[in-house]
C-alpha cells in the first residue's frame, strides 16, 4: 500500500533559490520550433469563401517546442545548452538569433533537406482561428552527427531534459539516455506517442493526462490510475511519473510514494507550451538540489501562471518569489 499525501500551493523562490538556480546547467534536446502569431480583426465574412476575413495589425515571433523549454529555463536564470536541428532558412536564422539573445548555446545542426518547423496561428480577439504547420523529416544522418555532440556536452550539465514532439529529432534517443545514465545525469522526458519504452531508464517523463491514456488506457478510480501507473513506472524502471491534469492540478508517482497538488486558481488565456515550463522548472529545481515535493510544487505553479498569458510564454524567478 502506497502513500499518498497532497501539498500545497506554498512555496516559492527566495534569494537562496535564484542563486540555486543560477549555478544550474541544462542540456535541452528535441524539436526545435518558431512560433509565429498573427495578431488582427475580423469583421466581415470573405465573399469567396465561408470563412472570416482576417485583417493583420501585429506580428509575433516566439521559440516553440524544445526551443521554448530551453526559453523557460533561461528565464528562471539556469545555464542552458541546445541540441536539435533546424533548416537553413530565414527561420532557422531567427531561431538562432533569439536563443542568442536568452544567453542560450545553441548547437543545432542545419538540414539543408528540410525547413525549419514553424507553426503559424492566427489569432482574432485573442481567438486562434487556424494553426498552419509547415514540417518535414529530418535525414537521418545529421540525427546520427547529433550523438558525438551530445556526449561532448554532458559533462557540462547535471540534467538534460528531452523534449519530444514526434517531429523526429529524438529518433536515436534510446542511445542518447543511455549516455546520460552512464554520466550519471538527471534524465527528464516530455513524451510523445503511445511506445513509451524508447524512454527507459529516465528519472521522470511528464506526460498529460491524454498522453498517459494512449499508453496505459483508460482509468475508472484513482486506485485504478494509480496501479497503471506503477506498473509504468516499474515496467521503464522510472524513478518518477509526473502526471499534469490540468484543472485536477499534478500527481507524482514514485515508488511506495503519491503525492498530489491542487491547480491554481486562474483564468486560463492559452495552454500552449505550459508542458514545456513544467518541464524546464521542474528539471531546474532538480538540478539546483530541491526535493520532489518542492520541485513539483513549483512546476505546478510555474504552469498556472503561463496558461494565464496568451501563446509559448515563460515564467521568471520574479513571478514566483
Amino acid at each position: 500500500m502506497r502513500n499518498r499525501d497532497f501539498i500545497t500551493q506554498k512555496v516559492a523562490i527566495d534569494a537562496d533559490g535564484v542563486d540555486g538556480f543560477q549555478k544550474t546547467r541544462l542540456l535541452v534536446v528535441g524539436d526545435v520550433m518558431l512560433d509565429r502569431y498573427w495578431f488582427g480583426d475580423t469583421e466581415r465574412i470573405s465573399p469567396e469563401a465561408p470563412v472570416p476575413i482576417v485583417q493583420i495589425k501585429k506580428i509575433e515571433e516566439r521559440l516553440g517546442g524544445a526551443a521554448n523549454v530551453a526559453r523557460n529555463g533561461a528565464s528562471l536564470g539556469a545555464k542552458i545548452a541546445i541540441l536539435g536541428l533546424i533548416g537553413h532558412d530565414e527561420a532557422g536564422r531567427q531561431v538562432e538569433k533569439m536563443l542568442s539573445e536568452q544567453a542560450i548555446q545553441s548547437h543545432l545542426q542545419i538540414d539543408e533537406t528540410v525547413p525549419t518547423i514553424v507553426k503559424l496561428r492566427v489569432v482574432a480577439r485573442q481567438q486562434q482561428l487556424i494553426r498552419l504547420d509547415f514540417e518535414e523529416d529530418p535525414a537521418n544522418d545529421v540525427l546520427l552527427s547529433k550523438l558525438a555532440i551530445f556526449e561532448e556536452l554532458l559533462p557540462n550539465v547535471q540534467a538534460v531534459i528531452f523534449s519530444d514532439y514526434g517531429k523526429g529529432a529524438l529518433k536515436h534517443i534510446p542511445q542518447m539516455i543511455q549516455l546520460a545514465k552512464a554520466a550519471d545525469k538527471i534524465i527528464l522526458v516530455d513524451p510523445k506517442g503511445s511506445d513509451y519504452s524508447k524512454y527507459a531508464g529516465v528519472t521522470v517523463i511528464t506526460p498529460n493526462r491524454s498522453e498517459l491514456k494512449q499508453v496505459i488506457g483508460r482509468w475508472q478510480t484513482e486506485s485504478e490510475l494509480a496501479q497503471k501507473a506503477e506498473n509504468l513506472r516499474s515496467d521503464l524502471g522510472l524513478e518518477a511519473i509526473l502526471l499534469t491534469r490540468s484543472e485536477e492540478g499534478m500527481t507524482l508517482f514514485r515508488k511506495n510514494s503519491i503525492i498530489d497538488v491542487a491547480a491554481q486558481a486562474r483564468e486560463v488565456f492559452d495552454v500552449s507550451g505550459a508542458g514545456d515550463t513544467v518541464i524546464s522548472t521542474l528539471a531546474v529545481a532538480l538540478a539546483a538540489g530541491w526535493s520532489w515535493e518542492t520541485a513539483m510544487a513549483l512546476a505546478n505553479r510555474a504552469g498556472g501562471i503561463v496558461v494565464g498569458k496568451l501563446g509559448t510564454a515563460t515564467v521568471s524567478w520574479k513571478e514566483l518569489m
